[in-house]
């Protein structure tokens, strides 16, 4: 494939760039505001406690159950194929298995996501008049609230960790991106994986959080500059 060729290419993904670059500094924004929302409405660890937060505040209930991360899901996508179609240059091989380990990724977490089915049996427990439908109910939720941490969730975590890793070591490779980008990338995926420490993994991975940050913000401006100068085959990494 020739200089030109390469040119009328990226001409022809310049709107996909534009659309990768708004959904990762959405992904960036989100960030920040899903740590705002736990410390002002701190999930509870019962199903009754999500009912009764439902019960006062749906859009709450939904948030604490991470309707955020499912928007993020759909945006993900987005971006995945944005990083697909400017990286698949550098190693296609290794693109083509992170969008696919990608489009899993995506799968399993709406499949862990119970979110709206606790907002359905919040509302049936509310209207329940006898002890006997409020302990199904519960019990539901309960079932709800293990399927949302269970195998699907574990699936997503991990299998989210690999892919992004992938595109990151791609990333220091490429010239399209720059090698903080990249290596913001490797920090924040590996360090989240650090979830999985004994007793003190939750903290590990909150601080990835911090790299990812970082690595969205910067995605976000690099995509945009592509977007914007697509035309040309070289461009200088951000």
């Amino acid at each position: 494939m020739n200089k030109a060729k390469f040119e009328q290419d990226d001409f022809h993904w310049q709107w996909l760039y534009r659309l990768g670059g708004a959904a990762a500094l959405i992904t960036a924004i989100f960030i920040p505001l899903q740590v705002v929302i736990f410390m002002a409405w701190p999930p509870p660890s019962t199903a009754q406690g999500y009912f009764t937060v439902f019960q006062n505040n749906p859009l709450v209930g939904l948030l604490d159950l991470d309707l955020l991360l499912v928007i993020d899901q759909i945006l993900g996508i987005v971006i995945l194929v944005a990083f697909y179609i400017a990286l698949r240059r550098t190693n296609e091989t290794l693109m083509i298995v992170a969008l696919a380990l990608g489009l899993v990724v995506a799968a399993t977490y709406f499949a862990s996501n119970t979110a709206f089915n606790m907002l359905t049996l919040s509302h049936q427990y509310a209207v329940a008049t006898t002890e006997a439908q409020h302990a199904v109910y519960l019990a539901a939720g309960e079932s709800m609230l293990a399927i949302y941490t269970g195998t699907a969730f574990q699936v997503y975590y991990i299998l989210g960790a690999v892919v992004g890793t992938i595109i990151s070591v791609v990333m220091l490779r490429s010239g399209i991106f720059s090698k903080t980008t990249a290596t913001m990338g490797l920090l924040a995926n590996i360090i989240s994986l650090g979830l999985y420490v004994p007793v003190v993994g939750i903290y590990i991975s909150i601080f990835s959080v911090l790299f990812l940050e970082i690595f969205y913000s910067l995605v976000a401006r690099r995509f945009f500059q592509m977007g914007r100068r697509a035309s040309q085959l070289v461009l200088q990494p951000a």
